[in-house]
């Protein structure tokens, strides 16, 4: 019997999610020193980790042979004095893509509906997908969600409402009172999960505590992976009613988060000089950006986010060009946007870099 006539046969046709390469292999397959390789692709932070995380981490090494706290007790008291909500409230997983995940094993059954925008982040409909049921795929306005669509396009089938907001590939960001508003209006048996992975990046973000203190059944999603640069080591959280984060916590794996990941995290919650820093220089990299692209004639999807959108033609192309040069970017054809690439803000000089090469490439 070959191996495939044991498998679940949703397995077989479940998309898998293509992340940007690693320097060390574009350096590898390019015959390019590594060193001189500046990545642009995932939306990472170019200034580093928070330094109160990173002294954290290493401190928490000395006791590497330990289990972690499988339960993150700590992680999620200090999240609960900062929200003004219960530790019960609060759910930590391997990055919030886990927590995504941790949503879909709750409440997805074959037949189910998930609602999401087009494009939007993929793992949303990865996951759908996973659990056997129908992502709907809502298209933006003006390279935004539309609330309004989205709330047209709920049905009695459907379990799950995905909004980020900024929405990541699109940098773009609903208000408060559009979501506060948009939530209030979902039927009963729809659970609205609200991705704020970009949150920190935003002057006032939306607050839906409100919607939660009211009995709703939403779900905010964060992580530690953007603003606070500790992507590698998967951090996220979900804040919700004590009735639905209990249930994510019931399907969670013990010791999904490592205690490294969770000293750091705790520290990284401190270093608000550290965090106001990377939002401010994002900010002007967002300008310097912006400038650069429109100065080359190329159209834009002005961005709230540490990334940015740009039409540039022949995506693919530019992409491969552009990496032949040691700039890793992130072609966009996989979103249903051949044309576009998007683009992370790095510091000042690799700003300047990937404007200078993309002029240089453009030119040929």
């Amino acid at each position: 019997m070959k191996l495939e006539a044991l498998v679940n046969p949703s397995v077989l046709t479940q998309p898998v999610y293509e992340p940007g390469k690693p320097i060390e292999d574009v350096a590898r397959e390019l015959g390019l020193d590594a060193s001189t390789i500046i990545k642009l692709a995932s939306n990472e932070n170019p200034f580093g980790p928070s330094p109160l995380a990173k002294t954290a981490a290493v401190r928490a090494l000395d006791q590497g042979e330990l289990y972690p706290d499988g339960g993150c007790v700590a992680l999620r008291a200090k999240l609960a004095r900062i929200y003004g909500l219960d530790a019960a409230q609060f759910v930590i997983g391997n990055g919030s893509n886990e927590l995504i995940e941790l949503l879909g094993h709750v409440f997805l059954r074959p037949g189910d509906e998930v609602v999401m925008g087009n494009p939007s982040f993929a793992v949303y409909k990865l996951v759908a997908l996973l659990f056997g049921a129908k992502p709907v795929e809502v298209p933006l306005v003006n390279h935004t969600h539309d609330l309004a669509a989205l709330a047209a396009a709920v049905t009695p089938r459907t379990k799950l409402v995905f909004v980020p907001s900024p929405n990541n590939p699109m940098g773009t960001a609903n208000s408060e009172a559009e979501l506060l508003a948009f939530a209030r209006s979902l039927p009963g048996h729809v659970v609205f999960a609200f991705d704020e992975a970009y949150a920190e990046f935003l002057d006032n973000p939306p607050d839906l505590r409100p919607l939660i203190r009211e009995g709703r059944k939403v779900v905010c999603l964060r992580t530690f992976s953007k603003i606070y640069g500790l992507a590698s080591l998967r951090v996220g959280y979900g804040y919700a009613s004590p009735e639905l984060a209990a249930l994510l916590n019931r399907v969670r794996q013990p010791f999904n988060v490592n205690a490294i990941g969770q000293a750091a995290a705790i520290a990284a919650l401190d270093d608000r000089e550290f965090v106001a820093s990377c939002a401010k220089e994002n900010r002007t990299g967002l300008m310097q950006l912006e400038t650069g692209f429109r100065e080359l004639g190329l159209e834009i999807v002005p961005s709230v986010a540490n990334f940015i959108l740009v039409k540039v033609g022949d995506g693919a192309g530019v992409f491969v060009e552009l990496q032949k040069r040691g700039v890793i970017v992130r072609p966009m054809r996989a979103y249903g946007m051949p044309e576009w690439l998007r683009v992370t803000v790095g510091t000042p000089a690799q700003n300047q870099r990937l404007l200078t090469t993309l002029t240089e490439v453009l030119r040929r």
